[in-house]
């Protein structure tokens, strides 16, 4: 489980649609000073890139040190961004596309999501910046029926990938 105290690790990933938006957190990011970020791509601005080509290389990140690693991703919808994300082993990526923030507050209390993707084409760099500070900040619950439900999160996963 991720607490606030053992992430040192942000990653991000986008393609043309959230690239903008992907730049705002960066800096946002960077000038607090206590997270090593680290830009998978876009780093250039490009209308016909493709979002799995960037997202595998975060999500895969955070899936070889889910204790202590987080990604923010983005793209239009932020609805594939987060498929892909969540074909990897220890991720669980919810998305944000604006609305009320309660749903990723409780991402992160009962699932101990670990990505947050967002719907660049819904939501402002503000709200971006408010919901990101409140999912970092927001510890999963350790309720003992949260856990397990986690656990056979992973437990689906790990079968799945033997078929």
């Amino acid at each position: 489980m991720t607490t606030p105290e053992t992430v040192s690790t942000i990653y991000l990933a986008t393609d043309h649609a959230g690239f903008a938006l992907k730049e705002v957190v960066k800096d946002w990011l960077l000038s607090l000073g206590k997270y090593k970020v680290v830009d998978c791509g876009a780093k250039l601005l490009e209308s016909e890139d493709d979002f799995p080509d960037f997202i595998k290389l975060a999500a895969g990140a955070v899936s070889v040190k889910p204790e202590n690693s987080k990604a923010f991703i983005f793209g239009g919808s932020g609805q594939g961004e987060a498929m892909v994300a969540n074909r990897f082993n220890n991720v669980r990526a919810t998305v944000y596309y604006g609305g009320n923030i309660e749903i990723i507050r409780l991402s992160r209390e009962h699932n101990d999501a670990n990505i947050l993707s967002f719907g660049a084409r819904f939501v402002t760099p503000d709200e971006v910046i408010e919901v990101a500070k409140m999912w970092l900040a927001t510890n999963p619950t350790l309720n003992e029926r949260h856990v397990r439900r986690i656990k056979k999160i992973e437990t689906i996963t790990r079968e799945l990938r033997k078929q």
